[in-house]
């Protein structure tokens, strides 16, 4: 039986985190009425110049660093020709042969190891308007309609080699990227809201050759569960298509989330029919050497770097510097609660962050930077669990006052509560002489060999305690007394 390979290649659009757009000075707020985010170049009267957008081009800079690609010292705008109703000038503005960042690379998990997927290029253009039809909202019933607020919206497009052999890698290369764009602060990465979307190139080849099969681009995909399931279905119906004696013609297809299915919207066309042609109202995009360092200097510690600096640091195991690094705020926030609870403390922050408060907020569906519980508040419940003013269960009943606002730190919880943990001996001993002298029968167990007795031996204890006494004191004073 024939086996095939898939080949895939991602296409990204990731809106630029400016305060306006790439020619012009609108504002970009996401949500405003229709067409008043759009002045006269955004629409296109006649006799407007576009002026580039200086912030647009230090957020490609910023990317083309992070990426280790190379940072054009001079590239181009040029015409892209194509019409569409919410196309205002017939146009788009795009570069073409000289984009302004290229090459560069992204690691993504593969099994035990990373794998590298190269970039081809990424380039600075405009995004169109959105047609509205009948339905979506007031202003557009019983017709269609053209809102502009989003054309002349900064995008970074950022391309792909066909490096991906599967949905998975598309999709582990799609969150590598999101992850990447919102670190180094270039773009928020609404995927509802249409701030990172992906267009992915599928084609299928028999597995061994070399040569590409033709591939179908599908656009617009919002979401990373869209992505995987519209390029596993493009991967079986290309299959089957080739395999039922069919060809595959070169198209553009559309995702429907309803049916599962990919549909052919249009012949895909090549660069030749768009005519691009240099915009004769931009000058070339120069980029001193100068500029470059001065972004450089200002760019966060990237992912990698700080993932090998938590294991250097603070003998983190690589699982947990890789959980911990999945976000910028992610890794604040840990490094934060760990500046609180001491360096010799990381992986019991390690472990609070990314299973007690990760669990509370996927529960209530929040981001870390929403945690009612600060990483100053960790931190100083970390402490109070390292220098045995608390046991790990009382931590939890601490742990869930802070989250739920009933204190404004660790130890006012502790005092309010009266939660301190009893680690006297004196007193611990007392407690335990009651609980054997009332549990004759596990003692007998115990003693016959029965390892399981102890422990219920160690679990009345902490139950008379109300979970107060220190465990590990509990099962020493246990055992020197049972012999």
């Amino acid at each position: 039986m024939q086996q095939w390979e898939a080949v895939i290649g991602i296409e990204t659009h990731a809106q630029l985190a400016t305060q306006a757009k790439i020619f012009s000075g609108s504002p970009i707020a996401f949500g405003a009425e229709p067409n008043l985010q759009a002045n006269a170049i955004d629409i296109a009267l006649p006799g407007v110049l576009p002026v580039l957008n200086r912030a647009a081009v230090e957020c490609a800079i910023r990317f083309g660093l992070a990426v280790g690609g190379k940072i054009a010292p001079r590239s181009v705008f040029a015409r892209k020709n194509y019409f569409y109703p919410d196309l205002p000038k017939g146009y788009q503005i795009s570069q073409y042969e000289l984009p302004v960042v290229v090459g560069g690379s992204l690691l993504i998990p593969a099994g035990e190891s990373d794998k590298e997927i190269r970039l081809t290029r990424a380039h600075l253009e405009e995004d169109a308007g959105k047609s509205l039809h009948e339905g979506a909202g007031q202003h557009f019933r019983g017709c269609s309609g053209i809102d502009l607020n989003r054309a002349g919206t900064p995008l970074l497009e950022i391309v792909s080699e066909p490096d991906m052999r599967s949905a998975i890698e598309a999709v582990a290369y799609a969150k590598a990227l999101h992850a990447l764009v919102r670190w180094i602060g270039i773009c928020d990465g609404n995927m509802q809201e249409g701030s990172f979307r992906c267009d992915a190139n599928v084609s299928v080849r028999p597995a061994g050759r070399q040569e590409f099969g033709t591939r179908r681009e599908i656009k617009n995909l919002n979401s990373f569960r869209f992505l995987q399931q519209a390029i596993d279905y493009e991967i079986q119906w290309q299959i089957a298509t080739l395999e039922d004696g069919g060809r595959i013609g070169q198209a553009t297809v559309l995702f429907d989330p309803e049916t599962g299915e990919t549909r052919s919207m249009r012949s895909k066309e090549d660069a030749h029919d768009y005519r691009y042609f240099p915009d004769p109202d931009l000058l070339p995009l120069v980029i001193e050497e100068s500029w470059i360092a001065e972004i450089r200097a200002q760019l966060p510690e990237l992912p990698a770097a700080k993932r090998e600096r938590l294991i250097a640091d603070y003998g983190l195991p690589a699982y947990d510097a890789k959980v911990l690094t999945a976000s910028l705020d992610i890794a604040k926030y840990f490094e934060t609660a760990v500046t609180v609870a001491g360096a010799a403390h990381a992986k019991t922050c390690a472990n609070w962050v990314m299973v007690d408060l990760a669990a509370r907020l996927n529960r209530e569906g929040r981001e870390i930077g929403e945690s009612p519980v600060s990483a100053q508040q960790l931190g100083s419940l970390i402490a109070r669990i390292a220098d045995g003013t608390l046991s790990t269960s009382l931590a939890r009943e601490v742990f869930d006052a802070l989250w739920t606002g009933q204190g404004a730190s660790a130890d006012e919880v502790i005092a309010a509560r009266g939660l301190q943990q009893i680690s006297d001996s004196t007193e611990l001993e007392k407690l335990i002489d009651d609980v054997l002298s009332g549990s004759a029968s596990l003692v007998a167990e115990f003693r016959s060999g029965k390892e399981k007795a102890f422990n219920a031996l160690v679990g009345q204890t902490m139950k008379a305690t109300r979970g107060k006494a220190n465990p590990q004191r509990v099962s020493e004073l246990l055992r020197r007394k049972l012999g």
